[in-house]
Protein backbone atom coordinates (compact mmCIF):
# COMPACT_ATOMS: atom_id res chain seq x y z
CA UNK A 1 0.00 0.00 0.00
CA UNK A 2 1.37 3.39 -0.86
CA UNK A 3 0.95 6.14 1.80
CA UNK A 4 -1.62 9.15 1.26
CA UNK A 5 -0.45 11.95 -0.66
CA UNK A 6 -4.02 13.75 -1.42
CA UNK A 7 -6.95 14.13 0.69
CA UNK A 8 -9.02 11.80 -1.52
CA UNK A 9 -6.26 8.69 -0.73
CA UNK A 10 -6.94 9.90 2.42
CA UNK A 11 -10.76 9.13 2.32
CA UNK A 12 -10.63 5.97 0.67
CA UNK A 13 -8.40 4.43 3.95
CA UNK A 14 -11.45 6.49 6.16
CA UNK A 15 -9.10 8.87 7.94
CA UNK A 16 -10.13 11.77 9.27
CA UNK A 17 -7.05 13.28 9.98
CA UNK A 18 -3.52 12.45 9.63
CA UNK A 19 -1.45 11.79 12.74
CA UNK A 20 1.76 12.43 10.97
CA UNK A 21 2.60 14.56 7.26
CA UNK A 22 5.70 13.69 6.43
CA UNK A 23 7.61 16.16 3.87
CA UNK A 24 10.27 15.01 1.93
CA UNK A 25 13.04 16.77 -0.90
CA UNK A 26 12.63 13.48 -3.12
CA UNK A 27 9.47 11.82 -5.54
CA UNK A 28 7.90 9.47 -3.22
CA UNK A 29 9.53 6.25 -3.93
CA UNK A 30 7.89 3.19 -1.85
CA UNK A 31 10.33 1.28 -1.46
CA UNK A 32 12.50 -0.32 2.18
CA UNK A 33 15.78 1.69 0.81
CA UNK A 34 14.11 4.85 1.28
CA UNK A 35 14.06 6.48 4.74
CA UNK A 36 10.99 8.26 4.73
CA UNK A 37 8.92 5.29 3.30
CA UNK A 38 10.23 3.22 6.16
CA UNK A 39 9.28 5.96 8.57
CA UNK A 40 6.30 6.12 7.31
CA UNK A 41 5.21 2.55 7.27
CA UNK A 42 6.50 1.89 10.79
CA UNK A 43 4.33 4.60 11.80
CA UNK A 44 0.90 3.04 10.00
CA UNK A 45 2.43 -0.75 11.19
CA UNK A 46 2.19 0.92 14.75
CA UNK A 47 -1.72 2.26 14.50
CA UNK A 48 -0.51 5.83 12.89
CA UNK A 49 -2.18 7.33 9.99
CA UNK A 50 0.56 9.12 8.63
CA UNK A 51 0.56 10.86 4.94
CA UNK A 52 3.46 12.14 2.50
CA UNK A 53 4.20 15.42 0.94
CA UNK A 54 7.01 14.85 -1.50
CA UNK A 55 8.64 18.05 -3.57
CA UNK A 56 6.45 20.19 -2.60
CA UNK A 57 5.86 23.70 -4.41
CA UNK A 58 8.11 26.93 -2.65
CA UNK A 59 5.91 29.42 -4.19
CA UNK A 60 2.33 28.17 -2.77
CA UNK A 61 0.27 26.65 -0.48
CA UNK A 62 -0.78 24.49 -2.88
CA UNK A 63 1.12 21.21 -2.08
CA UNK A 64 2.12 22.08 1.40
CA UNK A 65 -1.59 22.49 2.70
CA UNK A 66 -2.54 19.47 0.47
CA UNK A 67 -4.09 17.34 3.75
CA UNK A 68 -4.28 19.68 5.94
CA UNK A 69 -2.86 19.68 9.61
CA UNK A 70 -1.31 17.16 11.54
CA UNK A 71 -2.21 16.24 14.60
CA UNK A 72 0.58 15.09 16.08
CA UNK A 73 3.87 16.28 14.03
CA UNK A 74 5.48 17.21 10.91
CA UNK A 75 8.27 15.68 9.75
CA UNK A 76 10.87 16.90 7.54
CA UNK A 77 13.36 15.64 5.87
CA UNK A 78 15.52 16.87 2.49
CA UNK A 79 15.66 12.87 1.20
CA UNK A 80 17.97 10.51 0.17
CA UNK A 81 20.69 13.01 -0.73
CA UNK A 82 22.28 16.20 1.20
CA UNK A 83 20.21 18.66 -0.85
CA UNK A 84 23.40 20.44 -1.55
CA UNK A 85 24.83 17.47 -2.46
CA UNK A 86 22.04 17.02 -4.79
CA UNK A 87 21.94 20.54 -6.40
CA UNK A 88 25.65 21.49 -6.59
CA UNK A 89 28.71 19.41 -7.88
CA UNK A 90 31.82 19.58 -5.74
CA UNK A 91 33.59 22.18 -7.45
CA UNK A 92 29.64 24.24 -6.95
CA UNK A 93 28.45 24.17 -10.16
CA UNK A 94 24.21 23.44 -10.22
CA UNK A 95 23.21 20.26 -11.45
CA UNK A 96 21.09 19.87 -14.16
CA UNK A 97 20.05 16.26 -13.53
CA UNK A 98 18.23 14.63 -10.26
CA UNK A 99 17.91 11.06 -10.45
CA UNK A 100 15.18 11.89 -7.38
CA UNK A 101 12.54 13.69 -9.33
CA UNK A 102 10.29 12.39 -12.20
CA UNK A 103 11.47 13.70 -15.53
CA UNK A 104 15.24 13.88 -14.17
CA UNK A 105 15.17 17.77 -14.03
CA UNK A 106 16.39 19.25 -10.99
CA UNK A 107 14.12 21.79 -10.60
CA UNK A 108 11.85 21.02 -7.31
CA UNK A 109 14.35 20.41 -4.44
CA UNK A 110 15.94 24.09 -2.80
CA UNK A 111 18.50 24.48 -1.67
CA UNK A 112 19.39 23.48 2.32
CA UNK A 113 15.81 21.65 1.85
CA UNK A 114 15.48 20.96 5.38
CA UNK A 115 15.05 24.24 6.18
CA UNK A 116 13.36 25.59 3.58
CA UNK A 117 10.96 23.07 4.17
CA UNK A 118 10.69 24.12 7.83
CA UNK A 119 9.91 27.64 6.81
CA UNK A 120 7.38 26.33 4.45
CA UNK A 121 5.46 24.92 6.86
CA UNK A 122 5.59 27.80 9.31
CA UNK A 123 4.65 30.04 7.08
CA UNK A 124 1.22 28.28 6.18
CA UNK A 125 0.53 26.76 9.94
CA UNK A 126 0.98 29.49 12.41
CA UNK A 127 1.42 27.63 15.63
CA UNK A 128 1.10 24.40 14.68
CA UNK A 129 2.20 21.01 15.61
CA UNK A 130 5.72 20.20 16.39
CA UNK A 131 8.12 20.27 13.18
CA UNK A 132 10.20 17.41 13.65
CA UNK A 133 13.73 17.04 11.17
CA UNK A 134 14.80 13.76 10.28
CA UNK A 135 16.94 12.22 7.32
CA UNK A 136 21.09 13.11 6.14
CA UNK A 137 20.70 16.57 5.72
CA UNK A 138 19.13 16.65 9.23
CA UNK A 139 21.98 14.76 11.00
CA UNK A 140 25.02 15.45 9.43
CA UNK A 141 24.07 19.10 10.85
CA UNK A 142 22.82 18.15 14.18
CA UNK A 143 25.89 20.09 16.06
CA UNK A 144 27.42 23.21 15.29
CA UNK A 145 28.81 22.35 11.98
CA UNK A 146 31.94 23.48 8.95
CA UNK A 147 29.53 24.06 5.84
CA UNK A 148 31.92 23.82 2.44
CA UNK A 149 29.11 25.84 0.43
CA UNK A 150 29.50 29.01 2.91
CA UNK A 151 32.59 28.29 4.00
CA UNK A 152 31.79 29.28 7.41
CA UNK A 153 30.88 27.40 10.82
CA UNK A 154 27.23 27.19 11.04
CA UNK A 155 24.75 26.87 14.11
CA UNK A 156 22.37 23.41 14.72
CA UNK A 157 20.40 23.07 12.18
CA UNK A 158 17.49 22.56 15.01
CA UNK A 159 17.90 26.49 15.30
CA UNK A 160 18.42 27.36 11.94
CA UNK A 161 15.31 25.56 11.02
CA UNK A 162 13.38 27.05 14.19
CA UNK A 163 12.45 22.84 14.72
CA UNK A 164 11.11 21.59 18.08
CA UNK A 165 13.11 18.18 17.62
CA UNK A 166 15.59 16.00 15.20
CA UNK A 167 15.43 12.41 15.02
CA UNK A 168 18.89 10.59 14.25
CA UNK A 169 20.56 6.79 13.78
CA UNK A 170 18.22 4.17 13.96
CA UNK A 171 15.14 6.87 13.99
CA UNK A 172 12.63 3.92 12.68
CA UNK A 173 12.67 3.14 16.52
CA UNK A 174 12.61 6.63 17.95
CA UNK A 175 9.63 7.83 15.89
CA UNK A 176 7.36 5.13 17.07
CA UNK A 177 7.96 6.16 20.69
CA UNK A 178 8.25 9.80 19.97
CA UNK A 179 4.78 9.50 18.23
CA UNK A 180 3.45 7.44 21.04
CA UNK A 181 4.75 10.09 23.56
CA UNK A 182 2.82 13.17 21.52
CA UNK A 183 -0.76 11.27 21.19
CA UNK A 184 -0.17 10.60 25.44
CA UNK A 185 0.41 14.11 25.89
CA UNK A 186 3.49 13.18 27.71
CA UNK A 187 7.18 14.73 27.51
CA UNK A 188 9.47 12.62 24.63
CA UNK A 189 12.35 14.96 25.92
CA UNK A 190 14.70 11.49 27.29
CA UNK A 191 14.07 9.26 24.52
CA UNK A 192 17.32 8.24 22.53
CA UNK A 193 18.14 9.47 19.16
CA UNK A 194 16.52 12.86 19.95
CA UNK A 195 17.81 16.33 19.68
CA UNK A 196 16.03 19.22 20.97
CA UNK A 197 16.71 23.53 22.39
CA UNK A 198 16.73 23.49 25.49
CA UNK A 199 17.35 27.16 28.10
CA UNK A 200 19.30 25.12 30.66
CA UNK A 201 22.90 23.07 30.45
CA UNK A 202 21.52 19.60 30.61
CA UNK A 203 24.47 16.56 29.54
CA UNK A 204 28.30 16.67 28.93
CA UNK A 205 29.48 19.98 27.48
CA UNK A 206 30.74 20.31 23.88
CA UNK A 207 32.31 23.77 23.12
CA UNK A 208 30.10 26.59 22.27
CA UNK A 209 28.42 27.51 18.92
CA UNK A 210 30.45 30.71 19.56
CA UNK A 211 33.43 29.21 20.22
CA UNK A 212 34.21 27.11 17.33
CA UNK A 213 33.39 29.65 15.13
CA UNK A 214 36.55 31.08 16.82
CA UNK A 215 38.90 28.99 17.33
CA UNK A 216 39.51 25.60 15.35
CA UNK A 217 41.32 23.89 18.53
CA UNK A 218 37.78 24.18 19.92
CA UNK A 219 36.13 23.13 16.62
CA UNK A 220 38.19 20.17 16.63
CA UNK A 221 37.35 18.79 20.58
CA UNK A 222 33.49 19.77 19.80
CA UNK A 223 33.81 17.31 17.33
CA UNK A 224 36.07 14.74 19.38
CA UNK A 225 33.40 14.93 22.25
CA UNK A 226 30.54 14.32 19.83
CA UNK A 227 32.28 11.40 17.48
CA UNK A 228 33.17 9.26 20.79
CA UNK A 229 29.56 9.81 22.21
CA UNK A 230 27.52 8.12 18.53
CA UNK A 231 27.76 4.64 20.24
CA UNK A 232 24.49 3.91 21.49
CA UNK A 233 26.55 1.68 24.60
CA UNK A 234 28.63 3.91 25.84
CA UNK A 235 27.45 7.74 24.65
CA UNK A 236 26.20 10.33 27.30
CA UNK A 237 23.89 12.91 27.00
CA UNK A 238 25.59 15.98 25.37
CA UNK A 239 25.10 19.30 24.86
CA UNK A 240 26.38 22.77 23.39
CA UNK A 241 25.75 26.31 24.01
CA UNK A 242 24.35 28.40 21.02
CA UNK A 243 24.02 31.96 22.36
CA UNK A 244 21.66 31.76 25.32
CA UNK A 245 20.17 28.20 24.53
CA UNK A 246 21.44 24.97 24.77
CA UNK A 247 21.30 22.16 21.91
CA UNK A 248 20.81 18.38 23.91
CA UNK A 249 21.76 15.28 22.16
CA UNK A 250 20.14 12.24 23.54
CA UNK A 251 22.06 8.99 22.99
CA UNK A 252 21.16 6.55 20.01
CA UNK A 253 18.90 4.10 19.62
CA UNK A 254 20.01 0.65 20.06
CA UNK A 255 20.93 -1.09 16.95
CA UNK A 256 18.30 -3.09 14.91
CA UNK A 257 18.08 -6.75 15.36
CA UNK A 258 17.51 -9.06 12.67
CA UNK A 259 14.06 -9.93 13.30
CA UNK A 260 13.39 -6.17 13.30
CA UNK A 261 14.63 -5.44 10.26
CA UNK A 262 13.18 -8.81 8.64
CA UNK A 263 9.53 -7.11 10.06
CA UNK A 264 10.46 -3.96 8.78
CA UNK A 265 11.09 -5.09 5.09
CA UNK A 266 7.78 -7.13 5.03
CA UNK A 267 5.69 -4.33 5.42
CA UNK A 268 3.68 -4.26 2.28
CA UNK A 269 5.98 -1.78 0.47
CA UNK A 270 5.22 -1.26 -3.74
CA UNK A 271 8.46 -1.10 -4.91
CA UNK A 272 7.39 1.85 -7.45
CA UNK A 273 7.20 5.51 -7.82
CA UNK A 274 3.70 6.95 -6.53
CA UNK A 275 0.96 7.51 -9.72
CA UNK A 276 0.64 11.16 -8.16
CA UNK A 277 4.18 11.37 -9.64
CA UNK A 278 4.46 9.19 -12.42
CA UNK A 279 2.34 11.65 -15.00
CA UNK A 280 5.70 13.86 -14.89
CA UNK A 281 8.16 11.30 -15.32
CA UNK A 282 10.20 8.38 -14.74
CA UNK A 283 12.67 8.34 -11.85
CA UNK A 284 16.36 7.23 -12.53
CA UNK A 285 16.71 6.09 -8.90
CA UNK A 286 13.80 3.64 -8.53
CA UNK A 287 15.51 1.76 -11.16
CA UNK A 288 18.92 0.58 -9.12
CA UNK A 289 16.46 -0.28 -6.26
CA UNK A 290 13.53 -1.84 -7.44
CA UNK A 291 15.12 -5.63 -7.49
CA UNK A 292 17.86 -4.97 -4.61
CA UNK A 293 18.40 -6.80 -1.98
CA UNK A 294 19.01 -5.03 1.28
CA UNK A 295 21.45 -6.59 3.64
CA UNK A 296 21.92 -3.28 6.05
CA UNK A 297 21.46 -0.14 7.17
CA UNK A 298 23.88 2.53 6.88
CA UNK A 299 27.12 3.04 5.06
CA UNK A 300 30.73 2.14 4.98
CA UNK A 301 32.07 5.62 5.97
CA UNK A 302 31.57 5.41 9.89
CA UNK A 303 28.12 6.20 9.97
CA UNK A 304 27.66 4.06 13.30
CA UNK A 305 25.34 1.52 12.22
CA UNK A 306 25.61 -1.86 12.23
CA UNK A 307 24.44 -4.87 9.69
CA UNK A 308 23.40 -8.27 11.36
CA UNK A 309 23.73 -11.27 8.90
CA UNK A 310 22.79 -14.89 9.28
CA UNK A 311 26.08 -16.66 8.20
CA UNK A 312 25.92 -20.86 8.47
CA UNK A 313 23.02 -20.53 10.91
CA UNK A 314 24.83 -17.75 13.46
CA UNK A 315 24.05 -14.16 13.35
CA UNK A 316 27.03 -11.74 12.83
CA UNK A 317 27.19 -8.28 13.87
CA UNK A 318 29.09 -6.36 11.08
CA UNK A 319 30.33 -2.74 12.33
CA UNK A 320 29.88 -0.35 9.44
Amino acid sequence: MFLPTTQQEVKKLKWQQLDVILVTGDAYIDSPFIGVAIIGKVLVDKGFRVGIIAQPDMDSNADISRLGEPALFWGITGGCVDSMVANYTATKKRRQKDDYTPGGINNRRPDRAVIAYANLVRKYFKNTRPIVLGGIEASLRRIAHYDFWSNKIRRSILFDAKADYLLFGMAHHTVVKFASALKEKKNPDNLKGIAFISKEKNGMELPSFEAVQKNKEDYIKSFHIFYKNNDPITAQRLCQRHNDRYLVLNPSQPYSTTDELDHIHSLGFERDLHPFHKTSGSVKALSTIRFSIPIHYGCYGECNFFTRVKLFGFEVRIPL
